[in-house]
């Protein structure tokens, strides 16, 4: 299992974008590197194939955003809000987020291995079919949210409160149910197996 990525500091930014308001604009394909985003309005943004590497991310509002096939690359976001915003077919890979607001964040598809998610409130967010492998899931807030067809290999899920969380077709093979709260978790019979198995249980037929 790889380290937890707390303490990484920020990437260094070259360029800032401050106080700009981006609510409702369109991007396609655009490019940044190494830039600052500094209290930016993105509510509503609808993103298309664009790409952010090693970007920062301060007190920015994804709102309602929408963001298809985009990239952000060992970024971080701090103070943001993400409230009902929608990823699909992103990778986020390495990215980091502290402090932010999130309320039924929408994961479709995508990579977000080596995110750092730690202590996040995600109750009643959405996440299906992510590569979530190696990523910081230490003392999530998952109650009542969906983690279906999930890869999470080796993912830190120490103290996770999983409370009625639909995780069917995930992958628990590294989950240590004495670590986590799972009352009410909804799981499948295979899961079920595995579960039994890391408490000790002999399963047969």
């Amino acid at each position: 299992m790889a380290e937890r990525r707390h303490g990484v500091p920020a990437p260094p930014t070259e360029t800032t974008i401050r106080s700009a308001d981006w609510d409702g604009r369109e991007i396609s394909g655009e490019r940044h590197h190494r830039v600052l985003f500094q209290d930016v309005d993105m509510t509503e943004l609808v993103d298309h194939g664009s790409s952010f590497e090693e970007c920062q991310f301060r007190n920015v509002r994804f709102n309602v955003s929408t963001h298809t096939d985009a990239r952000f690359l060992n970024c971080v976001f701090s103070r943001c809000s993400l409230f009902d915003a929608t990823f699909e077919s992103c990778k986020l890979t390495g990215s980091v987020f502290e402090g932010c607001t999130f309320g039924l964040l929408k994961v479709d598809g995508g990579d977000w291995s080596y995110v750092g998610l730690a202590g996040a409130d995600l109750r009643g967010s959405t996440f299906r079919g992510v590569r979530l492998r190696e990523a910081d899931l230490s003392g999530v807030r998952l109650e009542g949210a969906e983690l279906r067809r999930a890869d999470l290999s080796g993912a830190w899920l120490r103290e996770a409160d999983l409370t009625r969380c639909d995780l069917r077709g995930s992958d628990l093979s590294t989950l240590d149910p004495r670590e986590v709260t799972l009352a009410g978790a909804i799981i499948d019979p295979f899961q079920a197996t595995l579960v039994a198995g890391a408490l000790g249980f002999d399963v047969r037929d």
